[in-house]
């Protein structure tokens, strides 16, 4: 009851600072952290209503703002909202909504963002050609804008979807698209590092083990400057790789490495486990370490 009425007190004061009528640059700096904060208080209270109301009533404060830094809030208010459990359609609301007012507002620059990330939303949610139909209509408008970042992004997310029906040339061009886009623009590290682990993923599709780990090792090394918590997943791709080379001998050395040291816990293990059942040629040890570490390994699509 007492932390319930601290975070009451947090909310209230956060509003506060929200809503006041200061508008110099500092002032607004203020309000734009507070939102911020809001947000992820919300969102461990797993409060995704509230972060949908907050959204709407910004609405006047978008307007003293630039808009990339509309777009930023916008976009970081969505992500608190993906951090609460089973909010899928409550981001899917919200995305439709922004997408709306960016109509009425003429904000095409953060309504292809939005739509972007609604397309990944359709992509986590099977509806595949629903998304692919609105990666469409965004490629040719972005194209024509010459929005590099952006169609960055567009492709990566074309790539997902081919490569979840199957389609593995279309989500290798769309990737490729999405590479020589990146290669004309300072690409941020865990952009990089996403483009990364979908090659990594679509040369181990074609039973290419050894590009595909050069490729999950740069993608570790990108999300691992950021403290990326995904830098833990693409270490154990790494680590599956070797074990398809035939050189499951090696996964113990990198799982007490620098690389593995700072990620140890049942992912790990579980990657030893299938790596010793390897090495003994035993179907029953690796039985075992499916049924023993199946969150970890069936779990991770």
């Amino acid at each position: 009851r007492r932390d319930a009425a601290m975070a009451d007190a947090e909310t209230s004061e956060l509003l506060a600072v929200i809503q006041g009528p200061e508008d110099s640059d500092e002032a607004l700096k203020g309000k734009e952290t507070a939102i911020y904060q809001l947000g992820e208080l919300y969102a461990r209270r797993h409060e995704g209503d509230k972060v949908a109301q907050l959204i709407s009533s910004l609405r006047p404060f978008f307007a003293t703002i630039p808009k990339a830094r509309t777009a930023k809030v916008v976009r970081t208010l969505i992500d608190q909202v993906a951090k609460i459990p089973d909010s899928m359609a409550l981001q899917m609301r919200l995305c439709n909504e922004s997408i709306e007012w960016c109509r009425a507002e003429k904000r095409s620059f953060l309504r292809q963002r939005i739509q972007t990330r609604l397309a990944a939303l359709l992509l986590d949610a099977k509806a595949y050609t629903e998304a692919l139909a609105l990666l469409a209509d965004l490629q040719k408008e972005v194209k024509r804008l010459d929005d590099k970042p952006q169609l960055v992004e567009i492709n990566l997310v074309e790539s997902h979807v081919y490569y979840a029906i199957h389609n593995f040339p279309k989500a290798k061009a769309a990737l490729t698209a999405a590479r020589t886009a990146a290669n004309a623009i300072y690409c941020p590290p865990v952009l990089q590092a996403q483009i990364d682990v979908m090659a990594g993923t679509l040369h181990a599709e074609e039973k290419d083990y050894k590009t595909a780990f050069s490729y999950f090792y740069e993608s570790f090394e990108n999300f691992e400057s950021v403290a990326n918590p995904r830098a833990g997943d693409v270490i154990k791709y790494m680590l599956l790789c070797k074990i398809m080379m035939n050189s499951a001998e090696e996964v113990s050395a990198i799982i007490a490495g620098k690389s593995g040291a700072k990620h140890t816990g049942p992912g790990l293990e579980a990657m030893r486990a299938v790596a010793a059942a390897h090495q003994k040629r035993s179907l029953s040890d690796f039985e075992a370490a499916l049924a023993t570490y199946k969150p970890q390994l069936d779990g991770d699509e």
